[in-house]
């Protein structure tokens, strides 16, 4: 492949990553419609999907050098959408039926949204003034634990429609991994104000 080849390539808007990216996009709008709906199981397939092209998008865009502004912008964009929006209609979901600790409560919901609106916010500037503001190892932890918060949630609603019990060792899952979500959503929120704080200053 020649210069000119790959300056092209490099610069094209909508490459394969972002197209990626944007069908996460579309996925999250289907999960968002069969939550209330109650189709746990394809909402749960539908996340699967949708979360794991979180990974292709990074790597392929790695692999063939198909980093671009827009790419770095659609991508945590379209990952904020999915957890966030996941987190809200599951706490709404799960209201009533499940232990107060055993559960994605209202709260936590704001927390991983306001985190998420934080870190936005910290990226725009530090970004806009020239500067690296990449994911972090434990932003990517983050993520990894919410998602399968999410996904032991959406297993507990489908096999308990009626508020029924569950096996406790689906429950202990859902324990465990809703609160080290959260507890990784604010430490992570708190290592990038304190990038932002060091560049800042």
């Amino acid at each position: 492949m020649n210069n000119s080849d790959e300056m092209q390539k490099n610069s094209e808007i909508f490459n394969v990553p972002n197209k990626i990216s944007a069908a996460r996009l579309v996925l999250a709008v289907v999960f968002f419609i069969l939550l209330p709906l109650k189709f746990y199981w394809a909402g749960l397939a539908v996340f699967v999907i949708a979360a794991g092209t979180d990974w292709v998008d990074g790597w392929y865009a790695r692999k063939y050098d198909m980093v671009t502004k827009l790419g770095r912008v659609l991508d945590p964009f379209c990952d904020k959408i999915l957890i966030c929006g996941a987190y809200i209609l599951l706490a709404v979901e799960m209201d009533g039926d499940f232990s107060w600790y055993g559960k994605i409560a209202g709260w936590m919901a704001v927390v991983v949204v306001g985190r998420e609106l934080l870190v936005t916010v910290l990226r725009s500037m530090i970004e806009g003034a020239g500067g690296d503001f990449s994911a972090k190892m434990a932003g990517k932890l983050k993520m990894v634990f919410q998602c399968v918060a999410v996904g032991a949630c959406l297993v507990g609603l489908a096999l308990s429609p009626e508020g029924e019990s569950i096996p406790q060792w689906l429950e202990i899952t859902i324990v465990g991994s809703v609160w080290l979500s959260v507890i990784s959503t604010v430490h992570s929120g708190l290592l990038y104000v304190k990038a932002a704080g060091s560049y800042l200053k």
